[in-house]
């Protein structure tokens, strides 16, 4: 990735951290954009405020990547909240709500980004699925609904923009073991039991770690990746694809 920008979206926790720190160690320049972007530390990153939910923001944010770094070359979609309960759980103001962050935010970002990405040599978008775009999971109707969507958007987008050299394709996590995670977890009645059952639920018997998520990211941006487009790689401990006999 030398030579090379990107642009993470959630950038400053979590997946997207990860995902950060990935790239600078492949030699790329990033900006992680987010809502509680910190200081600047090192001159191969860049935090920017960023509300995916805000076109003004995310233009905004855009056009200070490509001033800063001279264009942007790689996109990760990885900002966005969660939703928890069945489909009678949340009121039409909370979806709208989740929906906009995690469905229109992935839009917002990759409209701005396009001009620049035209402009690239290896214009890669990764976005950020889940594991519940395949598999029902109890209480997570709303969520699961908007990384449906993502997986579905993600195929049409690579349709679009193949004849412009633009690769698009998605990672769908498991379970990953990220502050997100650790905050639904110290909510719950029982934080060590819940946690015992998450990892049970992933065929490995573990949590997905972010760094793994972000190592699949990094390859799908890469130009090591050159030939694969419209693609979703499944990074969820054997969640999607595997019936283990109990």
């Amino acid at each position: 990735m030398h030579g090379l920008v990107a642009v993470v979206t959630g950038g400053a926790s979590g997946i997207g951290a990860a995902c950060v720190r990935r790239f600078v160690d492949a030699g790329a320049r990033v900006a992680a954009l987010d809502v509680t972007a910190g200081d600047r530390t090192d001159d191969r990153v860049l935090p920017v405020h960023a509300d995916v939910a805000d076109a003004t923001s995310v233009e905004a944010a855009l056009d200070l990547v490509a001033a800063a770094f001279g264009g942007v070359d790689i996109v990760v979609n990885n900002a966005g909240v969660s939703a928890v309960g069945g489909v009678d759980a949340n009121d039409d103001a909370e979806w709208h709500r989740v929906l906009d962050v995690n469905i229109v935010g992935v839009a917002r970002v990759s409209r701005a980004a396009l001009p620049y990405l035209r402009n690239s040599a290896h214009a890669a978008i990764v976005n950020i699925s889940s594991v519940v775009a395949f598999a029902g999971l109890p209480n997570r109707v709303l969520y699961s609904a908007t990384k449906g969507a993502v997986h579905a958007m993600t195929l049409a987008m690579a349709a679009d923009l193949v004849a412009d050299g633009i690769r698009v394709n998605c990672v769908c996590p498991g379970t990953v073991d990220t502050p997100w995670v650790a905050r639904l977890l110290a909510t719950s009645a029982d934080p060590d039991g819940e946690r015992r059952r998450l990892e049970a639920r992933q065929p490995t018997g573990r949590l997905v770690t972010a760094e793994e998520v972000a190592d699949a990211v990094h390859y799908l941006a890469s130009p090591a990746a050159a030939a694969t487009t419209g693609s979703a790689l499944a990074v969820d401990g054997g969640m999607h694809g595997l019936r283990l006999p109990r």
